[in-house]
Parts: structure tokens; C-alpha cells; sequence
């Protein structure tokens, strides 16, 4: 049909875990010519199964996705939305060339803009203006369509006087600043972005989320966005669809697959606070994440509480200087509290290589209502860099904390009650 812009038609991704290929080069040749020359099935298919991180099976095949079938049409805003592993970025990868289904087609139309990892497209060696005019190329734009757009890329991403600087000495703040606005200014058909936009800060977060609705609504280009954060995906898209364990579970309205995912899915799931861990710098080694005194990702508080104590457990090979970043926020992703105290006060922890151990002791705003939130937790150093990154890493729930302490307050307009630490 002339207005669908993406077409996924029994799509499947399967891994095998701990190993590249088929074991020798003459199955690997075999495959390549069964699957991509004679358009057959996979000689070398395994069965595999579902993918849960969390357990070890009885295969080493699993499926990341499987049995993918939907449709997304012109201008449309969907909202890709399920739990750490759930196959979302997966998802997006396949739509984006970075790998490529193992069953099923993708069809695209029109230039596809990706921000699916912070630096992506990126060559850390080169400038961020020869970046931005290589990423032009790739998409097919000549250079003076390129110096038409500089100007506004620049501008939005706020790093004009790092412009003639590798890229490579970006923080990563500035380094998905200048990602996001080269794909969304350089007008591609189909927009793809990931979780990236959690790395920056509140301001850009607004402005990013701002110059999507222009894309989507004004330009009638098509956006697709992951996210942990309920009230962007609520605000931003038309509809959402729901995956669990590398399968779709809803697709629908938005407002409709948001309360899929909070009251029917898997949520709820007992695990381990260090399990929500998405993104991590590779010379931290965690070993122990405690909150309220527990690792695992759900705790209540007791009667008259005013403390959370979280603890940070593991062994550095490079020196940080860090803070720890705790949100808590509604089951839809509304902000309620937040601990930065290091990004406005300017007192972060210097941890040297070796072993560490941060203890937080967290007093809690007198004002949240009985129910279920979810927490946030990330070591960071302000406006920079973050060091590892855990959303919707613990359910917290709370009953009969107001009695003790107040009344619940209204939220002021952004959604936004502070947290202090002692």
C-alpha cells in the first residue's frame, strides 16, 4: 500500500549464544549462499528458544525476536515500549541495517535516520562537522543540502565551539546532542531512536521530545521510539506496541499498550536490581546493588520509613568522579522525586581504581500517596558521562507511608519533588 512506510512480516531474529557461525567456513559459505543468493530458508537453523536472560535453558539458540508482524503507515509516531530484553533495540537494529532478520522481510520506504547507541554513525577520529557532513553522505544528501541544514544542527545540538573537534573528546551528553540533530535535521523518511535521549540532560530531553512532534505532525515523516519513560511515549506517539521476550504482546492505541505494559506485563517479575543494568562502561565490574536493604527489584516500606539506604558495590580499573542519580516516578513514567544532589551542588565522589563502595542514605518526601512507583538509579558524573544506567530497576511500594508523615501534595507543573540525602 502506498501510505505504509514499514511493512515487518514474520520476522525473527535467533542467537547463538557464545559463538560466531555455523563452526567451519564451509557451512558459513553454504549458509550465505542458501540464504542470501538462493533466497532459501537457513540451512543451519537450530531451534532455539525464548529469550529470558534471566535463566539458563537447555539450547544455545535463543530468540531475540520472533513472529514479528505489523505495519507502520506514513507520519505515523509508534511507540516500541516492553522490559530490558524484551527484543526493542533489536527491533530497531534489524529496521536499521546494523544486522539482519534470520527469518522474515522488512520493507522500508524512503531514508532511514538511526540513533539506536550514543555515537552511532559516528567516526570518533574525525570533527563533529566532518561527521555530520559524512552522516549526509550516507544518506544520500549532496554537501550543499549539508550546509543548508549546518547552521540548525549546530545550533540545537548546543556544540558549536567543539564543532572542528574530534569527536572523540565529546562527552556523551554532547556526543547524542549532535547525533540526535543530525538525524532529525537531515530529513530522513523514517526517524529510529532508542533509549539514547536518557543520556541527556532535562532541557534537551524537552527540546528532543519537541523536535520529534515536528517531525512526526509538521513534516508527516515517521518515527519510531523506545523508551523506558511512560509519559514521553504517551506524550510523543499515536500508538505503541508491546514486546515480551522477543514476541509482541499488544499492539494498539497508546494510551491503551501503556497500561498493557504497566498492569499486564512483566513488571512486576521478580529479579535483581543489578539485572536492569542497560548500559555500563566497560572498566566497572558491579557486583552488589541493594536498596532498602534487598537486591531484588521490588520492596515495600515499613510504617513510618523517612529512609531508603542504597548501596554500590564493585571494583573500577579507571579512576570516576561520580554521583549517584535516584528518580522515582508514578507506574506511567511521571517523574515524581529525584536525588542529583552532585549535578547542582558540585559534590561528586573520587573514586580511585580498585574496589568502592557507595552507601546512600536517602530521605524520602513526605508527600507520596499509597501505591506502586518505580525507581531509576545511575552513577554519573554531571552533564558528562554516565557510568552505568538501571531504569525501572526496582517497584516500590508504599502503604500507609503518608499517615505517618502528610498529606499528599499536589505536583507543581513539570512533576518534579526533591529528594535530599544524609
Amino acid at each position: 500500500m502506498s501510505d505504509i512506510a514499514i511493512q515487518f512480516e514474520n520476522v525473527g531474529k535467533l542467537y547463538h549464544l557464545g559463538s560466531v557461525g555455523t563452526g567451519t567456513l564451509s557451512h558459513d559459505l553454504n549458509r550465505w549462499w542458501q540464504t542470501k543468493i538462493l533466497r532459501k530458508e537457513d540451512p543451519y537453523l537450530r531451534i532455539g528458544e525464548t529469550n529470558d536472560r534471566a535463566h539458563r535453558g537447555n539450547s544455545d539458540f535463543v530468540w531475540a525476536l520472533r513472529d514479528i508482524n505489523f505495519e507502520v503507515k506514513q507520519g505515523e509516531v509508534v511507540g516500541i515500549i516492553g522490559k530490558n530484553g524484551a527484543g526493542k533495540s533489536t527491533l530497531l537494529k534489524l529496521l536499521s541495517r546494523v544486522t539482519a532478520p534470520t527469518t522474515g522481510v522488512i520493507r522500508a520506504k524512503g531514508r532511514i535516520a538511526s540513533l539506536l547507541e550514543v555515537g552511532t554513525g559516528f567516526h570518533q577520529e574525525m570533527t563533529g562537522r566532518e561527521n555530520i557532513y559524512m552522516n549526509g553522505a550516507i544518506m544520500g544528501m549532496t554537501r550543499a543540502e549539508i550546509s543548508r541544514k549546518l547552521d540548525a544542527i549546530v545550533d540545537f545540538a548546543g556544540v558549536e565551539r567543539y564543532l572542528d573537534t574530534p569527536v572523540k573528546r565529546y562527552s556523551s551528553g554532547m556526543t547524542v546532542r549532535l547525533g540526535f540533530a543530525v538525524a532529525a535535521f537531515l530529513e530522513p523518511e523514517i526517524l529510529v531512536v532508542d533509549e539514547v535521549l536518557a543520556v541527556g540532560d532535562a532541557e534537551f530531553q524537552k527540546k528532543a521530545i519537541g523536535k520529534m512532534q515536528d517531525v512526526s505532525r509538521g513534516e508527516g515523516r515517521t518515527v519510531l521510539f523506545v523508551s523506558h519513560n511512560m509519559a514521553a511515549v504517551r506524550s510523543l506517539c499515536q500508538r505503541g506496541v508491546v514486546l515480551e521476550d522477543g514476541g509482541m504482546a499488544f499492539d494498539g492505541g497508546v494510551n491503551e499498550a501503556v497500561d498493557y505494559y504497566i498492569n499486564g506485563s512483566s513488571l512486576a517479575e521478580d529479579g535483581l536490581i543489578i539485572d536492569s543494568i542497560q548500559k555500563k562502561k566497560s572498566y566497572l565490574d558491579l557486583k552488589e546493588i541493594l536498596i532498602n536493604g534487598t537486591p531484588a527489584n521490588r520492596t515495600s516500606l515499613k510504617p513510618r520509613q523517612e529512609f531508603l539506604d542504597i548501596v554500590i558495590r564493585g571494583t573500577t580499573q579507571e579512576a570516576m568522579k561520580c554521583e549517584v542519580k535516584f528518580i522515582i516516578k508514578k507506574m506511567d513514567g511521571t517523574p515524581m522525586a529525584a536525588l542529583i544532589e552532585g549535578q547542582y551542588t558540585g559534590k561528586l565522589l573520587d573514586l580511585p581504581t580498585g574496589t568502592f563502595e557507595i552507601i546512600k542514605h536517602v530521605r524520602l518526601p513526605k508527600y507520596l500517596a499509597d501505591g506502586e512507583y518505580l525507581v531509576d538509579l545511575m552513577l554519573h558524573q554531571p552533564y558528562i558521562q554516565n557510568f552505568f544506567v538501571a531504569i525501572n530497576c526496582l517497584t516500590l511500594n508504599i502503604n500507609g507511608f503518608c499517615d505517618a508523615f502528610a498529606h499528599p501534595l499536589r505536583l507543581n507543573e513539570e512533576g518534579f519533588i526533591g529528594l535530599c540525602s544524609e
